[in-house]
């Protein structure tokens, strides 16, 4: 892409120390940091900042550098690519020691990269054109989930078949998560608005509990996440995916702030490299994927469960005309983009491809699609 780079912003200095601070360590568990309130409105993102023309190849990095990765969620089989890159060491291999940071939720992820506390991150898309919005000068880099988890979770005999079963009933919405900002266009998809529902925002850890007791009719969850806990403990659940049901989009992705995009392309294109390495790995070996993931996380993972969760993130890497894993086709992007324009007040006038950029992509792209 012909970009201009983007000037710095104010945050430059703040979101430096805070990414030097953040990846001190090596490997293993990390708690995510509280998110800071969210930056002034600005009217729209600057073009993203160009590498070269087009993709380069990764030159590994001599000293390594460390790197930080903040996740969108906490330990599960949905970041277990992450972990098999970092334990068979192919981040080591291109000159970086990454330390992965659980996360509390996609727009928590986006709202800490947005404030300078976390630079290299992983968030539903939308969340990070939601901040976009709200002024902040970030790029995504490659888009692991071409379709969005986020669904609605219900139990079997509440009456919610549908989308428009919603209508009277309660919701708990998960406080951080990418659901709750597209609830919107969910409702309006299917001939609802928000009066129509009783909304409940509650933590994440909430959501199962109060479904299970009555509190709620109903959550914001996925197709990978509450749904599969529920399942394990017995019950049966009802999954309307957000994709199924009027709300296709581009999901998670990885992105950055543009300074560090400018200042670190090297370090982001062998990050990306590595990481899709180990995602392909963890296709072909989804056992060894969720080893490496006991490994690097082994306080708070449950191999049964987070190989379901794994399954499951897996069979969104190819939907929505993808032709590779890891890369969002532009055509998809012009439609999603699209859909947030409506809803996020993103300026109509800048073009999707403001908001992506292929060039920290490997030239030769390790996954086709569809997978084998």
């Amino acid at each position: 892409m012909n970009n201009s780079k983007r000037s710095r912003s104010v945050l430059v200095g703040v979101m430096a120390v805070a990414l030097i601070a953040a990846a001190c360590g090596g490997s293993g568990e990390t708690a995510a940091p509280a998110p800071a309130p969210a930056p002034a409105p600005a009217p729209a993102p600057s073009e993203a900042p160009v590498v070269d023309e087009g993709p380069q190849e990764c030159v590994p990095a001599d000293p390594a550098v460390p790197v930080s990765f903040q996740l969108n969620w906490t330990a599960g089989g949905y970041n277990a690519g992450f972990a098999l890159a970092l334990q068979e060491g192919w981040y080591q291999e291109v000159g970086l020691v990454v330390t992965i940071v659980k996360g509390q939720g996609s727009g928590t992820t986006a709202q800490l990269v947005a404030t300078g506390q976390a630079a290299l991150a992983y968030a539903d898309a939308f969340a990070v054109m939601q901040t976009i919005a709200q002024g902040a000068d970030v790029t995504i880099v490659s888009t692991m989930y071409q379709s969005s988890p986020n669904a609605i979770n219900s139990l079997e005999g509440s009456g919610i078949n549908t989308i428009a079963d919603l209508k009277g009933k309660n919701l708990g919405e998960p406080t951080g998560g990418s659901g709750t900002p597209t609830l919107p266009l969910l409702l309006e998809a299917n001939g609802l608005t928000l009066d129509d529902v009783n909304r409940i925002p509650m933590p994440n850890q909430a959501l199962v509990p109060s479904l299970v007791s009555g509190q709620v009719d109903a959550i914001i969850g996925s197709t990978e996440g509450f749904n599969l806990i529920l399942e394990e403990q017995g019950y049966e659940v009802i999954v309307l995916p957000y994709a199924d049901w009027g709300v296709p989009t581009v999901s998670t992705s990885i992105f950055a702030p543009n300074y560090f995009l400018e200042d670190n392309a090297n370090t982001v294109r062998c990050f990306v490299q590595a990481s899709l390495k180990g995602w392909d790995a963890a296709i072909k070996d989804p056992d060894a994927a969720i080893a490496a993931l006991v490994t690097t996380f082994p306080n708070d993972t449950q191999p049964q469960l987070n190989r379901r969760q794994l399954d499951s993130a897996v069979s969104l890497f190819c939907t929505g005309g993808a032709k590779s894993v890891g890369k969002a086709e532009p055509e998809h992007w012009e439609s999603s983009v699209k859909i947030a324009q409506d809803y996020f007040d993103l300026n109509r006038d800048v073009p999707a491809t403001a908001y992506y950029s292929y060039d920290y992509l490997p030239a030769e792209l390790p996954t086709p699609c569809p997978l084998g």
